[in-house]
């Protein structure tokens, strides 16, 4: 392959990651998708327990659908409007977990099991439809459809394989979250050291920040009665906003600077 050749395939994935609707995977990338996570389950808990449970849950899927009509509508990946949506999936996804739990009294291990059949049906139709899972290729609206899709059922999946390990197995909230901080390292040891495929290890760990993030944020904001620190849901939920409004800065100058480089690139191709 010649010079050219190769400076040609650099630019042309350079474009191809500048379509996309999704960010990069990096480090600030999983430290903030763990924010969010716990965001969501404390700002879940304030919600339901300031408003009645019923409006509280309406007023989470309007915010969803609000935040999610906002990022079909971009024309490109734009990290507020990303991390918006992922937010509000954060949000509303932990209470259609307790939804069934508290309102339906449907069992963590049952709900735990209900979600992660979904979640592979999800899965099963996205790769018979599209033929990849990969978030390097959502460009396109319906693969975008099926990502979020994917991205609920995952937040869902979390809040109740977390709230089965703290809650029904009695380990606790801290000792969870440790927990879910030793399994999160088994995909990235997985991929790093043995090849796992990297659609695979992305998505288990994509699936365990959430009960991850959200197990530290019970811990920080239940009671001590509950094993907690007792700072209450809504200092949690503030403060995890405020460390997401500083990383998702940090991602908007990260993008704003790529995308700089891509253009002055093709420019130079050109």
């Amino acid at each position: 392959m010649t010079a050219d050749e190769s400076q040609h395939t650099r630019l042309t994935s350079s474009v191809a990651v500048a379509a996309s609707k999704v960010p990069e995977v990096t480090v600030a990338f999983w430290i903030t998708k763990a924010l969010t996570t716990g965001m969501g389950e404390s700002s879940s808990d304030y919600l339901v327990h300031t408003l009645p449970p019923a409006v509280a849950v309406v007023l989470g899927f309007i915010a969803l659908l609000g935040a999610l009509a906002i990022q079909f509508r971009a024309r490109r990946y734009v990290p507020w409007i990303y991390w918006l949506a992922v937010a509000m999936v954060g949000v509303f996804g932990t209470m259609a977990a307790d939804v069934l739990h508290v309102g339906l009294h449907v069992p963590y291990k049952v709900s735990t099991v209900f979600f992660a059949v979904t979640l592979a049906a999800v899965f099963t139709v996205w790769f018979l439809t599209e033929r990849t899972l990969s978030i390097h290729s959502i460009y396109t609206p319906r693969r975008e459809f099926f990502y979020w899709a994917a991205v609920v059922t995952t937040f869902a999946l979390g809040t109740a394989a977390g709230d089965l390990s703290a809650v029904t197995l009695r380990r606790g909230y801290f000792s969870s979250g440790v927990m879910f901080a030793i399994v999160i390292l088994v995909p990235a040891v997985a991929h790093w050291r043995f090849g796992m495929n990297p659609i695979l290890a992305f998505w288990f760990a994509y699936i365990v920040t959430r009960p991850l993030g959200a197990s530290f944020a019970d811990w920080l904001g239940v009671s001590h009665r509950r094993g907690g620190l007792a700072l209450g849901p809504g200092p949690v939920s503030l403060s995890l906003a405020a460390l997401i409004v500083t990383f998702v800065a940090y991602l908007t100058v990260i993008d704003s600077r790529a995308r700089d480089s891509t253009a002055k690139s093709a420019e130079h191709v050109a």
